[in-house]
């Protein structure tokens, strides 16, 4: 069975632009993992299993309320990163 959580890819297309904002923030693989791993903890997954189901709930997230809710997670999520980087500590 093949399922997937579309909430990844709304989190990583907004990834970029929110972290335009924070110029100070790392942007490593290691930190944009972190940041992407928080965000997602952080919102309800949106799982499918069919690219029906996956065109339903990308058009279900870009409400301007779910929108919102990502920045926002990403957001914080960014401010946790840079203030704890793990990327020095393997």
């Amino acid at each position: 069975m093949n399922y997937h959580n579309c909430m990844e890819d709304i989190v990583e297309d907004k990834m970029d632009e929110v972290l335009a904002s924070f110029p100070g923030c790392c942007k490593c693989e290691s930190c944009r993992q972190d940041i992407a791993v928080i965000t997602l903890n952080n919102l309800r997954p949106r799982y499918v299993s069919t690219e029906k189901g996956q065109i339903f709930a990308r058009i279900e997230e870009s409400t301007q309320q779910a929108e919102i809710e990502v920045l926002r997670q990403l957001m914080l999520a960014v401010e946790i990163v840079s203030k704890h980087p793990h990327h020095g500590n393997s």
